[in-house]
């Protein structure tokens, strides 16, 4: 679907379809009051009206003031379009402040995947068009609006980008696959490439992700990505879990439950998509996205509960659970990460824990790590960008519960109580000393993939951690 931007009023734009946003209030001096009144249209957040007679859909939105509504409502609008024969639609501005979120309403809102459809059903909409003026006359700065279209456009579709990874098969999308889709972007994005296969992995003495993909039939690869402009002004290295298939290993889960273990790999899909929209908007920033590709499953040679092994660092992990194989896969790819690279900042990404969906819900991303000023400024990226996040804290006590008595720790704690949050101490054993302030481990267990459609996203991957991250990085990078 393309998205233009016309230097128009939006009377002389020619489109099939007009969309209107009304708040309860503009409501009350609407011109097809009457009309929209009789079909029952009061409204309300995201509630729809066609006028097809007049060739408007009509939209309702609580505030003109919030980001937050205006783009979901535009995702709603767009849905509905969609189901339409219309070609064009056509919108006004609602402020320039609100252009962003209607432009990921949009791009977010049409997607779709239908890789796996024998008969596709591709929408006839092709075009939606933004008049530069508001929605109440007045005309806005074409130039500041082109530069808002250009930059929303390369991160909502590298969203999209993640997205289609995420919802591919673990067939389709093994741990080599996702090296050779990794090579792939680098070529067309001009990036440096490293892959590191089983002989790489056991020269680096990285035996914990080894162990976990030992049992697969297809071998673990590790994905070093490296966007490197001139005079950068800060170092960044992204760090993702790419379980490609998660079984549970020899602690297998149950049948329901291995279902949507493809979305597993969203941490390592999120950091590809991260650094492939850093490139396309050429920020000044030096970015590195490691992702760790494996698949935990199970066979005669699998690792075991009871097992002892031995990470890049150094330290000895006791295996409790094989099921707790991502924080295994992340404590190598951490060590092998800041051995390579001198960076201002590491974060990590990682659909690590069901116990994050019972502290914080489905739709919400947990923040954890050492740095309060940090963790708090990344919050507030998640809402500037449209994602929920919610800090979890950490504290001394919580780490004991991963105390082993047979090695340096376990890969699971002793107690089923604050799991996000062990999980993330767990890993807090792989971060060096002087990286403990500059660390944060983001939690997508929840937010990463959905089964029912919410906000700007349809059934599958959500693209998590891509808007928040390309917010945070430009506003504290400059």
């Amino acid at each position: 679907m393309n998205v233009k931007l016309v230097n128009q009023p939006l009377s002389l734009i020619s489109a099939d379809l007009t969309l209107e946003f009304v708040t309860p209030k503009q409501f009350e001096t609407h011109p097809h009051r009457a009309l929209l009144t009789q079909a029952g249209f009061k409204a309300e957040q995201e509630q729809l009206c066609a006028l097809h007679e007049h060739r408007i859909l009509v939209c309702g939105i609580d505030t003109i003031e919030s980001d937050e509504f205006y783009r979901s409502a535009m995702a709603s609008a767009i849905k509905t379009a969609m189901n339409y024969a219309y070609t064009t639609l056509k919108c006004a501005q609602y402020t320039p402040e609100r252009f962003r979120a209607l432009i990921e309403g949009v791009v977010l809102g049409s997607y779709k995947f239908e890789r796996y459809k024998s008969e596709p059903k591709p929408s006839k909409l092709i075009d939606v068009i933004f008049s530069h003026e508001n929605y109440d006359g007045s005309v806005n700065d074409l130039d500041a609006l082109e530069a808002i279209l250009s930059q929303t456009l390369v991160i909502a579709k590298a969203t999209n980008y993640v997205r289609n990874l995420v919802n591919q098969t673990p067939d389709d999308m093994t741990p080599q696959q996702m090296a050779i889709t990794a090579d792939a972007l680098a070529k067309s994005n001009n990036l440096e490439c490293t892959i590191l296969d089983v002989n790489g992995l056991e020269a680096e003495k990285m035996f914990a992700m080894l162990s976990v993909g030992r049992g697969s039939a297809h071998p673990p690869r590790l994905i070093h990505l490296a966007y490197k402009p001139k005079n950068p002004r800060k170092v960044i290295t992204l760090v993702g879990k790419g379980l490609t298939y998660d079984s549970g290993g020899l602690s297998l889960k149950g049948a329901a439950s291995m279902v949507t273990m493809k979305m597993d790999k969203a941490g390592g899909c999120a950091v590809m998509g991260i650094i492939k929209a850093i490139s396309e908007l050429n920020l000044d920033i030096e970015v590195h996205a490691f992702v760790g590709a494996v698949e935990n499953m199970i066979s005669g040679n699998a690792y075991k509960p009871d097992d002892v092994l031995r990470a890049k660092n150094g330290k000895t992990i006791e295996v409790r659970n094989t099921d707790a194989e991502g924080r295994l896969v992340l404590a190598d790819v951490l060590g092998y990460a800041q051995e390579n690279v001198k960076a201002d900042y590491i974060f990590d990404y990682a659909t690590l824990t069901g116990a994050c969906m019972v502290a914080l819900g489905p739709y919400t991303t947990g923040v954890m790590g050492h740095n309060d000023a940090l963790k708090e400024a990344w919050v507030e990226a998640g809402a500037a960008s449209g994602e929920y996040c919610g800090i979890l804290p950490f504290n001394r006590h919580l780490k004991k519960l991963i105390k082993s008595d047979l090695a340096d720790v376990c890969n699971v704690s002793s107690k089923p109580y604050g799991g996000a949050i062990t999980a993330a101490l767990f890993l807090d054993n792989f971060i060096d000393e002087d990286m403990k302030e500059k660390w944060v481990h983001f939690d997508i267990a929840g937010s990463a993939y959905t089964e029912s459609a919410w906000d700007v996203h349809t059934y599958g991957g959500t693209g998590a951690g891509v808007r928040m991250t390309l917010n945070w990085l430009m506003e504290n990078c400059k």
